[in-house]
């Protein structure tokens, strides 16, 4: 059974052009280079951490800022750290005199702070450009 009738030849061969396969190949090749260039290697990139041997004794900038609102002795009062402020302006004050840190300040506030002491604190951080302020219950133990 004959399905064609053009006799096959071999010096009639069908040939594939490889012109347009080739521009396929450079242009990947192009795209890939160029697309690893922009990409920096690990090995490239800073720490995050970084050590000053100098300052050892200085308070470490790690540490995050935690202004509690709690009542002492029938005061209410602001606690930061190891001091002990008794008005907004105080707290302020000593916001401002710190250095400038990218993690924020906490707010931890006691079941019976009044609402006034948490919004000065969270005021007090905003005064002192502290722009991430997070407000945080302080945890009661029964």
């Amino acid at each position: 059974m004959k399905l064609s009738s053009h006799k096959l030849d071999r010096r009639n061969r069908f040939e594939l052009s490889m012109t347009s396969m080739i521009d396929v190949v450079f242009l990947l090749l192009i795209f890939f280079m160029t697309t690893s260039n922009f990409v920096l290697t690990e090995r490239n990139l800073d720490s995050t951490i970084k050590v000053d041997r100098g300052s050892s004794n200085a308070p470490s900038e790690l540490e995050p800022v935690i202004i509690e609102v709690v009542r002492v002795d029938d005061e209410d009062v602001f606690r930061l750290g190891g001091r002990t402020l008794k008005t907004a302006d105080e707290l302020t004050q000593v916001l401002s005199s710190m250095p400038p840190t990218d993690d924020g300040a906490f707010v931890r506030v006691a079941d019976d702070a009044p609402f006034g002491m948490a919004a000065a604190a969270i005021q007090a951080c905003r005064a002192a450009r502290i722009l991430m302020v997070s407000y945080i219950p302080m945890e009661t133990t029964q």
